[in-house]
């Protein structure tokens, strides 16, 4: 792809030049005329055309209304009143927001395809910034797997490697965030479902605090959250997509907070925790732990004062969140039409099956773990500024695994750094910090108490800025080599 900025000079060689750069340059370049939010969105655009046909990272696309919107953007910008920090940056979001008219399947073609009656509270907060929103990306059955496996739509690969997984359930954001298909790529995170993407494609991705980001519809633990390439697009869009919706009754009130403008993060005197084993789930692999250690090392070297936590779930803990969640999916299961229970992967109809027969005692416990596992995760890290730790035991696995364990008798036992940060609601940022000796990206999470979710963010774009060369390859292309056109559905 070529092109002429507003200025006049060319900008764009090949596809992805300009989606792939940072929110923060593209705003400043907006505002110098030197770039065009048109030009952006078709660049982008034109990227998903090359690569999504390795990827399969889209579910749909709306380059018409994107073009709109970026049209518009680009008159407010020669107007001198863009109406965002954001406006004229595209985005993605996830398959499970609702866009008004469109179904919404939640990644299965089990579920009844019922055009959405309105928009999500997500999408009206872009909107209303002047975001271009390129489309939905894809998630795994009913958003219950690690992966990018569905019934509905091809399978969704890594970005970094298409042999190996996106990590789930924003398997498709995880995907486009690393491709460079847009500078905001917005998933849901329940277990992890952000940070996980965002640690096995290479990339960067937030978890808010609970209720930051309103959700519908809303549900105890699941957050919205954006994955992009750099830590500080990330603050960038989160001047733009908080505060109450009347949807969700755990969104949080408008707040000021200085996400663009807050002072750098100082590790001198700063007290941090350190997490190597949470107790429970899977052992973690030598590899990530050596890399977290190391960057750990970072903020001790620049003067901090670095503690580890020792475990402290006990073992069967993450197996009871996943109890709750299977008995809460059981009665969904059984509710649907008999025909249409065929179309589901068989893994997931295992999986909900086993909620079935569950008494009222051992239901009520599962649900009675969330809180537990939420106060011993507030206690243990309470005295601490910032809390790092690996964002999953191991690095990325095959494509055609749904989860880690490749067992649906253990498939949470990946999910215990993360999970524990949705139940006590606290914000938690994964980015970069190494690779195995094959190659595969290992994510550092970066976490701090609830509602400093500024003080996350600004840690964790110390560490980006601070580590090592080798803890961050150029983005991947992979799709160049790769035969075959996009089939992505659109307008």
């Amino acid at each position: 792809m070529s092109g002429t900025g507003a200025a006049g000079g060319a900008v764009s060689t090949k596809a992805g030049e300009l989606s792939g750069m940072s929110a923060v340059d593209l705003v400043a370049g907006y505002r110098d005329g030197s770039l065009s939010p048109v030009e952006v969105v078709q660049d982008g655009l034109a990227l998903i055309e090359d690569a999504d046909s390795t990827l399969h990272a889209m579910e749909r696309l709306y380059p018409d209304r994107a073009l709109a919107a970026a049209r518009a953007s680009e008159q407010r910008y020669r107007n001198g009143a863009p109406i965002s920090p954001v406006d004229g940056v595209p985005a993605t979001i996830k398959e499970n927001q609702q866009v008004l008219g469109d179904p919404n399947q939640w990644g299965s073609a089990a579920v009844d395809p019922v055009a959405a009656q309105q928009n999500s509270p997500l999408v009206d907060k872009l909107l209303a910034a002047g975001v271009p929103i390129l489309g939905r990306t894809v998630m795994p059955e009913l958003g219950m797997l690690s992966s990018g496996l569905s019934t509905l739509h091809p399978m969704a690969v890594n970005a970094q490697n298409a042999a190996w997984n996106p990590g789930g359930s924003t398997a498709g954001g995880g995907a486009a965030a690393t491709a460079g298909y847009a500078p905001f790529n917005f998933g849901s995170d329940i277990g992890g479902s952000v940070r996980l993407p965002a640690s096995w494609n290479g990339c960067a991705g937030f978890k808010p605090t609970f209720g930051r980001i309103p959700v519908d519809p809303p549900y105890f633990g699941r957050h919205i959250g954006p994955l992009g390439r750099h830590v500080a697009d990330l603050s960038l869009v989160m001047t733009s997509c908080t505060g109450p919706d009347y949807r969700d009754p755990y969104s949080l009130p408008a707040q000021d907070l200085p996400w663009t403008t807050a002072a750098p993060f100082d590790p001198k005197g700063a007290r941090i925790g350190l997490v190597l084993d949470v107790g429970d789930g899977a052992e973690v692999d030598p590899e990530v732990r050596a890399a977290v250690v190391a960057a750990a090392g970072i903020f001790e070297a620049a003067g901090a004062v670095v503690e580890e936590i020792g475990p402290y779930l006990e073992p069967g803990e993450i197996n009871l969140i996943d109890l709750f969640w299977r008995i809460g999916h059981w009665n969904d299961y059984r509710k649907m039409d008999p025909e249409r229970r065929k179309l589901m992967l068989p893994f997931i109809s295992e999986w909900c099956r086993a909620g079935a027969g569950i008494d009222g005692p051992q239901a009520v416990h599962s649900a009675d773990e969330q809180l537990r596992m939420a106060r011993r995760t507030i206690a243990v890290t309470h005295p601490y500024d910032i809390i790092l730790s690996p964002v999953s035991p191991g690095p990325t696995y095959p494509a055609e695994w749904p989860m880690p364990s490749n067992d649906v008798h253990d498939p949470m036992s990946h999910i215990g750094f993360c999970v524990v940060y949705n139940m006590s609601g606290q914000p938690a940022v994964s980015v970069n910090c190494g690779y195995t000796g094959d190659g595969r990206p290992i994510g550092l999470q970066v976490a701090a108490a609830r509602y400093q979710d500024v003080q996350a963010l600004s840690a964790a774009s110390f560490y980006e800025a601070n580590r090592p060369a080798d803890a961050q390859r150029p983005w991947p292309r992979i799709w160049e080599d790769a035969a075959g056109s996009s089939s992505t559905p659109t307008d």
